[in-house]
């Protein structure tokens, strides 16, 4: 099990969410996976008890849990991983001096035993369970009951936290039965099942405390289902199931603030380890789409600089990449992006999601706000073929940028110093050729400019709406500007992408009193 030790300032997690990550996984295996390994693939489909039918809320709640128990519980199986640590100076000859020629009394490779749950959803012997449970094993154990099993990865999700296992049993196998996890809903009484602690199977029930939790920085693609059934090391990979004994859930974290469990535990709903699943079984990876842009929260900032005062959730696209697929649907800069294949856009992690588990090269269809200057917001669908996400890509193209910070009462560009953008600054921000626009070399930590987000080295592209090929024409263009906010759109060597990215910065254009 992850632990993450929460902040009780929200606003510090959000602010400094890589900082905070510090989740330990609770098993001891090392963290990194062995590049040389490949996992095992199949091209057979697994058969999986799927049922769509939702929680029937109307029944009165018993008085005992022991009939779901028992249901489930030969489903749930432990896992014991170990991997060999091998001493990082065994082959250093001068080392091995000072251990005998012959390396007799050199140090012998080690063992790390890491612990674990899972669960069987297929007759035939496919087991899900989390990532971190097995990364980096060099063997790894299945037991049922008390019988052992070897088990073979067919592949893994970091992104995710997902994993699939194999093991050939004798027998038909005790597949849990899947529930659609979108069906689940705050209040719902769920359990959680696993081998805390290597104590043997436990059972423990709370119920949904929330859904659709999201933002923590724990894997790429968040939307957890949280619960305040207790969670604790061990219990990783193990099911979340509901009042009826259907999988909804794989536990993979809590968070804590003294490393036990503390209320909150989190769970990658089943919907998504279903898919991540049939993907490895498949294929051995999983393919996820991606349109190729930039994307930031809309601020109440940037709807006021956009002259959008009443809409108050969507995606502002900071940047479209060429030829992609964003660019080939006629998406622009600037555009508010409220829909996605029919399903509404509330903020950039629902666009990810959303776009993630759509296949590449299916049709999609966005619909998008669309402000031109002089003009009234005009609303647009737009379609196109989803591109796949590279591998080496994974979210960053898509991650939203720093929120803007307060006002205060400067002038929108007081304490801002800009220029020319030659060869030398070039090369000492390592600003590509293709960016055109003036840079930002010197920003008063005070100034209204520096609270919206805008830092040295970024290179301002355009002004309320209208592009910037100098600092002259910047500083013109500042001088000119009216209303109570300026509109910058900007590009940065930390913005999403290997080339940086484009974003914009709503900066208070109001005097000091």
């Amino acid at each position: 099990m992850r632990m993450i030790f929460k902040s009780m300032d929200r606003s510090v997690l959000y602010s400094v969410w890589v900082a905070l990550l510090a989740f330990v996984p609770l098993i001891s295996s090392p963290a990194a996976a062995d590049p040389g390994k490949t996992p095992e693939t199949s091209t057979s489909a697994p058969n999986l008890n799927l049922e769509d039918r939702p929680l029937d809320r109307d029944i009165r709640a018993g008085t005992s849990y022991a009939t779901v128990a028992k249901k489930v519980a030969g489903s749930v199986v432990n896992i014991y991983s170990t991997t060999i640590v091998r001493h990082p100076f065994v082959d250093d000859p001068l080392f091995r001096r000072f251990f005998g020629g012959d390396g007799s009394r050199m140090p012998r490779d080690q063992k790390a035993q890491g612990l674990g749950s899972g669960v069987i959803v297929s007759p035939d012997g496919y087991i899900l369970t989390a990532n971190h449970v097995v990364e980096g094993a060099d063997s790894i154990k299945v037991a049922l009951g008390e019988e052992k099993f070897d088990a073979k990865i067919i592949g893994t999700d970091a992104p995710t936290d997902v994993a699939v296992l194999k093991i050939e049993a004798p027998r038909t196998l005790p597949a849990i039965k899947i529930a659609n996890s979108d069906h689940l809903e705050v209040g719902d009484v769920v359990l959680a099942i696993g081998n805390p602690f290597g104590l043997g199977q436990t059972v423990t029930m709370g119920i949904v405390s929330a859904v659709d939790r999201g933002g923590l920085g724990i894997t790429d693609y968040e939307n957890f289902i949280q619960t305040d059934a207790a969670i604790n090391q061990g219990n990783s990979g193990g099911p979340l199931v509901d009042a009826e004994g259907r999988l909804v859930g794989i536990n993979t974290a809590i968070l804590s603030r003294s490393g036990g469990f503390q209320g909150v535990g989190l769970a990658v709903p089943a919907n998504m380890a279903v898919n991540v699943l049939n993907q490895l079984i498949a294929k051995g990876q999983v393919s996820r789409g991606f349109l190729g842009i930039n994307i930031q929260p809309l601020t109440p900032e940037l709807a006021k600089a956009f002259q959008l005062p009443g809409a108050s959730s969507g995606v502002l696209v900071g940047g479209v990449t060429p030829g992609s697929a964003a660019q080939n649907a006629g998406v622009k800069d600037g555009d508010l992006i409220v829909a996605f294949n029919g399903k509404t856009v509330t903020d950039p992690r629902s666009l990810q999601l959303a776009v993630s588990q759509t296949p590449p090269g299916s049709k999609f269809n966005v619909k998008v706000l669309r402000v031109e200057p002089g003009r009234k917001p005009a609303e647009r669908t737009l379609s196109a073929m989803l591109d796949e996400l590279p591998q080496d890509v994974l979210t960053a193209g898509e991650k939203s940028p720093s929120r803007s910070q307060p006002k205060s009462e400067y002038d929108a560009l007081d304490g801002v110093e800009i220029a020319d953008l030659d060869s030398r600054l070039r090369r000492e921000f390592d600003i590509p050729n293709s960016v055109r626009g003036a840079i930002v070399s010197n920003v008063d930590p005070s100034s209204n400019a520096a609270e919206a987000g805008l830092r040295v080295g970024e290179v301002i592209l355009e002004l309320n709406r209208k592009p910037v090929q100098s600092a002259d024409q910047a500083v013109e263009l500042s001088e000119k500007a009216t209303g109570d906010t300026i509109l910058l759109r900007v590009w940065s060597k930390n913005g999403p992408g290997a080339m940086g990215g484009t974003r914009y910065v709503a900066v208070d254009n109001q005097k000091r009193k």
